[in-house]
């Protein structure tokens, strides 16, 4: 019955004597390799294992025979009834003789390939989900893909993506084709010469090609050997029919790249190295890496899409071309965060306003996405209005600080449940005002950094403004203080993207951006780009906005100043003042123009304001007039009857001035009107 047993036995089991010879075999032993009992008897397993195979098993049983101790071995061999390689759990026992002396090995063998196999794709489907997907880029994303399925599961693979998907549209197959753009492809040879197309280029599959089908239909397809789909496929592109012979591809599958009801693309996987054609369970731990892969993809895409939306809106919003003026001149850079965050809400503005000043801002909605680039839009066009109203630096902080607490509470965004972080609206800002004639800067600042000066001897500092709540806090006041700053002084407005740029300390960013600007440079352009590659070593993780303004002055032979008499009569006497000074500075073209201008300016300020009454005439892109007289009381257009004697005079200044104003300061108020110069004398 023991005799029975062993030789009926379907595990392949084997008695060795001392020198490996087989003295007993099993009828498992004897199917797996292929003989009879008979002739295994008195042979060595080199009759049918490998070269390595059988220097394991050997070294295995030399080992039992001198130690005594069971060997426990896993060993690869190719099988005999199919192609394909197949995995051993091998155990080499001693057995024993009387004396206690080991006589004879026993072999036996356990066919593990299917457990081995699952733990192989186990492993691979870890290694994608540990891998694929690390960063928010369709093309690396694609790449880690191809380059886990290489060697592990194909010797060559592709990943086409559709070549819409990158515009933003994502259309289906047509009849005539789909053209696919090469995402990634990895082989197993160096410099992957399998492939047809280089990574980047589009390829174009006819209808009738697998990967055609498989984009159309969302199925994978299989092909263990070259079938007539894939010949035919080849066929019609020598180019490709030329690497499917000389590299012996003779399996493919083809397995579409899927994510929540859309066909982002296709995956082909060769072999053309291993023997083996690839099986069902090959096609199906594909398809899961696939669909893995693919979720990957997708997050990138969207992200990537979303993204681009976030900065066209963010560029939409901010000026692309700054308004002209003459009082400073501005070069200025924006960079947009290059993380996951998203772009934020940072933004910069020029602000031309009256009296030849203009006015420079910087500021930085806190958070990043749409949300904070839609409220820096907002934001941004409120700064312009208020700068329109000509209000002061700290009075225009303190509205501005009104509207980000009435936006706040209309948003009601004071904690987001799903995301549990706190996302009060916050913003911070700094806003300058300077004055060409005066050379006086007028600077406040609500939470942001301070602005660096750099004066024409070289040095370096900040302004000494108090740094103010940021907007958003409501109830607390805003400081302004006042420069004067010489002649092409530069001035740099920033964010604190720039300055805590690659991790650092905002002291040490502020302390090195000093640096950067003290260096001298001829062009704005220069400064910005030295600033730039000072302080970041490479794509920020924070936004970046940077102004950078070098001071211009208007000297006394571009103002005139006329104290005027509180008398109706002294109108004449004015408009022929303005007339010799507009000959002087060779204006004659304008005279009857701004001489009109002046006229009612200074009739209104002496019929409805009051002493002291001041002209002012500034020769500057423009010619501006100015009067100032001590009433608060402002002008405004009214509509005039057919028959009424006055109500026109600010009507006429309208329709003869570029733009015209009122500005506000502590005793009364300022009326000015803008006439522009001769063609060709701006």
């Amino acid at each position: 019955m023991v005799d029975e047993a062993f030789m009926q036995c379907h595990l392949p089991v084997a008695i060795c004597d001392e020198e490996l010879r087989i003295v007993r075999a099993s009828r498992g032993m004897a199917q797996e390799a292929g003989l009879t009992e008979d002739e295994l008897h008195g042979r060595r397993f080199t009759q049918f294992m490998s070269d390595s195979a059988y220097e394991e098993v050997a070294g295995g049983m030399r080992r039992v025979f001198g130690t005594g101790a069971v060997e426990h071995l896993e060993i690869y061999l190719d099988a005999r009834a199919e192609l394909g390689e197949r995995v051993w759990s091998v155990t080499l026992s001693p057995l024993m003789g009387a004396a206690g002396r080991v006589q004879r090995v026993q072999f036996i063998a356990v066919d593990i390939t299917a457990e081995c196999r699952a733990r192989e794709r186990l492993a691979v489907l870890n290694e994608v989900s540990a891998q694929v997907g690390s960063t928010l880029d369709v093309t690396q994303t694609a790449q880690e893909m191809a380059d886990v399925v290489a060697g592990r599961l194909a010797d060559f693979v592709t990943v086409d993506l559709l070549d819409s998907l990158f515009r933003g549209v994502e259309p289906r197959p047509s009849a005539e084709g789909v053209a696919l753009l090469r995402a990634a492809h990895q082989s197993v040879l160096p410099g992957v010469p399998e492939s047809v197309v280089r990574v980047g280029e589009v390829d174009h599959y006819p209808a009738s090609s697998p990967p055609a089908r498989v984009l159309a239909t969302g199925r994978s397809s299989l092909h263990r050997s070259l079938d007539e789909d894939i010949e035919r496929w080849a066929a019609g592109d020598p180019q490709r029919a030329r690497v499917v012979n000389a590299h012996g591809i003779h399996s493919v599958m083809v397995v579409p790249l899927s994510a929540r009801g859309i066909t982002l693309g296709v995956a082909v996987l060769v072999r053309h190295r291993r023997r083996a054609p690839f099986t069902e369970d090959d096609l199906f731990l594909a398809e899961e890496i696939a669909a893995r892969a693919a979720v990957a993809v997708d997050n990138a895409r969207r992200y990537t899409r979303e993204r681009t939306t976030a900065v066209a809106l963010q560029r939409s919003l901010l000026p692309r071309q700054l308004a002209g003026q003459e009082a400073v001149q501005v070069a200025t850079r924006y960079l947009p965060a290059r993380s996951r965050a998203g772009v934020g809400g940072d933004w910069f503005d020029v602000i031309p306003v009256s009296g030849a000043r203009v006015a420079l801002v910087v500021g930085d909605v806190v958070g990043h996405g749409l949300h904070a680039s839609a409220t820096m839009g907002r934001l941004r066009t409120a700064v312009r209005t208020l700068a329109d109203v000509d209000l002061p630096p700290d009075e225009l902080l303190v509205h501005l600080d009104d509207l980000v607490t009435h936006l706040a509470a209309e948003e009601n965004t004071a904690v987001d449940q799903d995301l549990e972080i706190v996302t009060d609206l916050i913003a911070t800002c700094v806003y300058v005002v300077y004055d060409p004639i005066t050379r006086c800067c007028t600077v406040a600042n609500a939470g942001h950094p301070p602005p660096a000066v750099v004066t024409p001897d070289g040095t370096a500092d900040f302004l000494d403004v108090p740094p103010g709540p940021p907007l958003g806090v409501g109830g607390l006041p805003f400081e302004a203080v006042e420069r004067e700053l010489p002649e092409a002084s530069l001035l740099a407005l920033y964010t604190d993207g720039l300055a805590e740029a690659c991790g650092r300390d905002i002291d040490a960013g502020l302390r090195q951006l000093l640096r950067a600007l003290a260096r001298p440079a001829d062009q704005l352009e220069e400064v910005c780009t030295a600033v730039l590659d000072s302080l970041l070593s490479g794509p920020p993780t924070d936004d970046v906005a940077l102004l950078i303004a070098r001071t211009r002055a208007l000297d006394s032979s571009h103002v005139a100043t006329w104290d005027l008499v509180d008398d109706p009569a002294a109108v004449a006497g004015t408009r022929a003042e303005v007339a010799r000074q507009l000959a002087l500075w060779g204006l004659e073209e304008i005279a009857f123009t701004a001489e009109l201008v002046v006229s009612e300016l200074v009739t209104n300020a002496i019929r409805y304001g009051g002493p002291p009454i001041q002209l002012r005439l500034i020769r500057d892109a423009a010619v501006i007039c100015e009067v100032s007289d001590s009433s608060s009381a402002a002008p405004h257009l009214r509509r005039a009857r057919t028959f009424d004697e006055g109500g026109r005079g600010l009507l006429l200044v309208a329709q003869l001035a570029r733009r015209w104003g009122t500005r506000h300061k502590a005793a009364g108020k300022t009326i000015w009107a803008e006439v522009a110069l001769p063609e060709g004398r701006a």
